[in-house]
């Protein structure tokens, strides 16, 4: 695809192990090229790399990933998978896997209760005080 926009994450000698943990979590996932210094990947279509690169930068929380999920069980799935093995929960969604990238796993609502000038204070109030997201509080907050 011209022009094709996809995130590069820096390793260092985790590469594989890196993209094969990710495609094990998301659906559509696989790993589609891949040398000893690089790997390329998709995941639920979205394309990504990972590289080894060495010790020299690690991820941080200046840039994160999105994922958007429909129902409590979708983000439940991704939060346990997520934060397994040495991962960290932080707030509000966000989390940190074992590689240190950061994640943002919130629900795909979200959005249309933050715009609603009418529930907007109370949703927020209520995710603010959320490590993982819980649908049936923001919906209960939005009443």
């Amino acid at each position: 695809m011209k022009n094709a926009i996809g995130p590069c994450i820096w390793c260092n000698g985790t590469a594989k192990e890196a993209a094969e943990f990710y495609c094990s979590i998301f659906p559509n996932s696989q790993i589609t090229a891949e040398s000893h210094f690089m790997v390329q990947f998709t995941l639920n279509g979205n394309e990504f790399s990972t590289l080894n690169g060495g010790p020299k930068y690690t991820p941080n929380e200046g840039v994160s990933f999105i994922v958007q999920c429909d129902d409590q069980q979708e983000i439940d799935h991704f939060w346990n998978s997520l934060t397994a093995d040495g991962g960290e929960e932080s707030m509000c969604g966000w989390l940190k896997d074992k590689y240190g990238v950061s994640w943002q796993i919130i629900p795909s609502i979200l959005g249309s209760l933050m715009r609603d000038p009418a529930t907007a204070a109370k949703v927020g109030e209520a995710f603010m005080k959320m490590r993982k997201f819980d649908i049936a509080a923001l919906l209960d907050a939005a009443k």
